[in-house]
């Protein structure tokens, strides 16, 4: 179980798609605390005034793509080590090369963001440290 001041970040733009997301960690992930963010934007100001532990990251948002947010977060001192799942609808080669430079976890579709999924990253990431 989290602390209030362990929380999970959620950085998805499309409305659709953060309720769905909302709906899936309310009901199966019960004990952990979700924060959504709806750009690179808000993340960046998130990260800057909250204690976030884990990073689920849309690759496409209307200021820039996630691959290069993850490569902003392996550069910076305070975010470096934060575990990342980037969740895309169209995953490709350019992707994974980059995801894989940055140390991203997994790449997941949004049919891949589900309970059972979700607690074991957050599980694998709590055991890794």
């Amino acid at each position: 179980m989290t602390t209030d001041a362990e929380r999970c970040l959620i950085v998805e733009d499309t409305e659709t798609d953060r309720a769905m997301m909302r709906r899936i960690v309310t009901c199966q992930c019960e004990g952990q605390n979700f924060i959504f963010a709806k750009s690179l934007r808000e993340a960046r100001e998130i990260l800057k005034t909250r204690a976030i532990f884990f990073i689920f990251l849309d690759n496409t948002l209307p200021d820039g793509r996630g691959a290069d947010f993850v490569a902003e977060l392996a550069a910076h001192p305070e975010w470096k080590h934060l575990p990342v799942v980037i969740v895309s609808d169209w995953p490709s080669p350019f992707l994974y090369a980059k995801a894989k430079a940055c140390n991203v976890l997994e790449i997941w579709t949004k049919n891949d963001f589900k309970g059972p999924e979700i607690l074991r990253v957050l599980g694998a990431k709590s055991r890794a440290f």
